[in-house]
């Protein structure tokens, strides 16, 4: 009996914040369409980052890739510190020779959002701390991996945010640092798709929407088995989308030959999903941006017609 190759077989994954949320599951999606995936965070299970979760580790995320087909290895690396994502990058290249997709995903600044307050009511140690894990962290992994990445035509960045260019760019994100925090990732994917594409590279900027990570799904005292009983309280929680989603999005674009259609480009899980033909873990296709978008201008906007 003959196997099909999976469409990512062979090919050399980096995934920057992987320990839960998007990033896991941006991790586990490459696996199962059978890529190596590097996979970084801050957590392991002898030491917790600042967020101050113990529950998810970068490597529990390297061995749920592994089940789902595709070879998880955990580098334990804190992106803010240049050496040490030198090292990981040193490692790829002496143990695979090659970097194909780059998925920078670090964040980690939940625990410093606050809303409701102007720019210098707010906290400005907690402010800079989310330009720092939101920004830096990325620019530091785009610098040091992308020599790497482009050794070979057709290498993948794409960076992960909250909020498509026809949102943020229009709205402000409620706090001054948390919206510089989110904008820069799509100018960063704009910026870098000029730049790979001379190298054959695509970069984009993608963005889940509602996400049930495990801190929202927290937030709102449910599982992802019954998170439905948060939508009695809040209705609109009902497009809202779980990680897998955005997850297989990733997944599909690292799989497309011509992927450089979307070379610098803003795009949501939704709108690859119409364009892919995937869905979300439970068959549905949630557009939580279109929902959000269409019910500020009318207040009657059904979820079920964004789901």
């Amino acid at each position: 009996m003959t196997t099909e190759p999976k469409p990512l077989s062979g090919r050399i994954t980096l995934v920057a914040g992987a320990t839960r949320g998007a990033g896991r599951a941006i991790a586990v999606q490459l696996g199962a369409a059978g890529a190596t995936v590097y996979v970084t965070g801050r957590t392991t299970r002898d030491r917790a980052s600042e967020v101050g979760r113990t529950t998810e580790t970068i490597e529990e995320t390297a061995e749920l890739v592994t089940a789902a087909g595709g070879e998880g290895i955990a580098v334990p690396t804190d992106h803010l510190d240049p050496d040490r994502v030198r090292a990981l990058i040193e490692r790829i290249d002496r143990e695979r020779g090659r970097l194909d997709v780059l998925v920078n995903d670090v964040w980690g600044g939940e625990h410093l959002l606050a809303f409701g307050k102007k720019t210098w009511e707010y906290e400005l140690a907690d402010g800079l701390r989310m330009l720092e894990l939101g920004v830096k962290t990325h620019a530091i992994t785009s610098h040091t991996a992308l020599p790497l990445l482009i050794r070979h035509p057709g290498g993948l960045v794409v960076e992960v945010t909250d909020g498509t260019a026809a949102y943020n760019g229009t709205r402000y994100r409620e706090n001054l640092f948390y919206d510089l925090a989110k904008n820069a990732p799509l100018r960063m994917a704009f910026g870098l798709g000029e730049e790979l594409k001379e190298y054959g590279g695509t970069a984009v900027c993608v963005s889940p929407g509602w996400l049930r990570s495990e801190q929202m799904l927290g937030h709102f005292g449910v599982t992802e088995d019954n998170w439905r009983d948060a939508t009695r309280d809040l209705p609109d929680f009902g497009v809202s989308e779980s990680p897998v989603y955005v997850g297989r999005a990733v997944a599909a674009l690292a799989a497309d030959p011509d992927r450089a259609r979307w070379n610098g480009r803003s795009l949501d899980s939704g709108r690859l999903a119409r364009e892919y033909g995937f869905t979300d873990a439970d068959g549905s296709r949630p557009d939580s941006w279109g929902f959000i978008m269409a019910k500020e201008t009318d207040p009657d906007t059904k979820v079920e017609d964004y789901r």
